[in-house]
């Protein structure tokens, strides 16, 4: 569940995609890559590339692979 810390963390625009950040292949185009977006109080959705975070107990959960494993989950079904 997003709680006061990752909520201050992304009001302060601290908390990003790491794949998104990391991509040596992203677009020079876009200077603000892997912007996230909460989603039923307990996820961090990448509007570049779809990776989905938990939060667990106000934890973002922000390893990249944890980010594939959701990857192709509509946010719909996402729990």
């Amino acid at each position: 569940m997003i709680g006061p810390s990752t909520q201050w963390m992304l009001d302060e625009d601290i908390l990003r995609c790491p794949a998104c950040v990391s991509d040596p292949k992203r677009s020079p185009e876009n200077k603000d890559p892997g912007r996230l977006d909460v989603v039923k109080n307990k996820w961090l959705v990448c509007r570049d590339c779809q990776r989905k975070y938990p939060v667990e107990d106000d934890i973002p959960q922000m390893l990249i692979e944890i980010g594939d494993k959701h990857r192709n989950t509509p946010v719909e079904e996402l729990e």
